[in-house]
């Protein structure tokens, strides 16, 4: 009978920069901008994901764009709320009537605190039959990495928000660190960048757009052989970029190239390696050698950066591989999960 169907699996990959739900025997059934547009006299809740991200730097006095998610954790209580309630709202058909069971991810260096607030959000939207389970992790099976075996796998989930650096053996995360800084902070460097160095000043999107045309992590060096070609042939790829001029306030625009995004992004891309390589450095030997054997794997966002596995392999000397579908390995990694929701309920307890 219709009376007794089984409740609604789901499994929520609540990023910084986006969000996206896994159903069961569906998939990927949503994908949209972590943002809330939130009318501040009324009260109320006018828009959420790409519909509110249109509305970042244009609303009216009496509206704000925010994003209630910051660094992979909760900044906005009640925003976070409206916005777990709309994704459940989209993703469960209008018939449940039972809450759904539903798996969760989130970055492995959350406080306590922190995992409360999201815990609490998540049981007063979504329901008290949820599962937190660490971002990484999930990347790595979604990435179809062997995680319940008993070998080292490393995995990098470069996020909007965070970067997670994981080992991962037997089901379990042996030892990891979380940067709380990702792709957003990418746009930040060349906001900054920009400013300094063209008196100019450009907003969120626009940045993202100059990150997705010309990013690169590739270290342009000249006195490299291998890398001469590499120069000639794209270095000076440039796009205009428009913003307004900090001495005169007015518009203005100008020609960035794709070694003005590479200078951007120099120091913010070495403290990712630098965690990498600290990682492996504190990694027991047996699952380094692992490691070595099987490479590492690269999810999120970040992974789509130009020359990111180039730079990663040539500063650790080991294979780096980026996965299929990079942005949708932590939401099909939950959705696999909910198969063993049982299971590692027992395990985590």
């Amino acid at each position: 009978m219709s009376f007794f169907r089984k409740k609604s699996e789901l499994a929520i990959d609540l990023g910084t920069t986006n969000s996206l739900v896994y159903v069961t025997e569906k998939g990927i059934v949503f994908r949209e901008p972590t943002v809330v547009c939130y009318n501040t006299e009324l009260e109320i809740v006018e828009s959420v994901g790409e519909e509110a991200r249109k509305m970042i730097g244009r609303t009216p006095g009496n509206m704000m764009a925010i994003r209630p998610i910051q660094d992979g954790v909760v900044a906005e209580y009640d925003r976070t709320c409206e916005l777990l309630r709309y994704l459940v709202k989209k993703s469960v058909a209008k018939a449940a009537f039972k809450s759904p069971r539903a798996i969760i991810s989130h970055p492995s260096g959350v406080t306590q605190v922190e995992r409360s607030a999201l815990m609490h959000a998540i049981e007063e939207s979504v329901g008290d039959d949820v599962l937190l389970l660490e971002s990484a992790l999930c990347a790595a099976m979604g990435a179809g990495l062997p995680v319940f075996d008993p070998l080292g796998t490393m995995v990098v989930d470069l996020g909007g928000g965070t970067t997670e650096v994981a080992v991962i053996s037997m089901g379990g995360i042996v030892i990891a660190k979380s940067l709380r800084w990702g792709g957003e902070e990418l746009d930040e460097a060349i906001i900054s960048y920009i400013r300094k160095h063209y008196n100019l000043l450009i907003g969120e999107r626009t940045a993202e757009d100059i990150k997705i045309n010309l990013g690169t992590a590739y270290k342009f060096e000249e006195s490299e052989e291998e890398n001469r070609n590499y120069t000639e042939l794209d270095y000076e790829k440039s796009m205009k970029v428009k913003g307004r001029d900090l001495d005169t306030g007015l518009p203005k625009d100008i020609n960035v190239t794709e070694g003005d995004v590479a200078k951007a992004l120099e120091y913010p891309i070495s403290l990712m390696v630098e965690a990498i390589v600290t990682t492996l450095e504190k990694t027991p030997p047996e699952l380094s050698a692992d490691i070595m054997d099987r490479g590492i794997t690269l999810t999120g966002g970040g992974a789509l950066l130009r020359g990111i596995d180039t730079l990663i392999s040539k500063e650790t000397k080991m294979p780096v591989f980026i996965a299929d579908s990079p942005l949708d390995c932590v939401a099909v990694g939950a959705g696999i999960a909910l198969n063993r929701f049982d299971e590692l309920v027992r395990n985590l307890k």
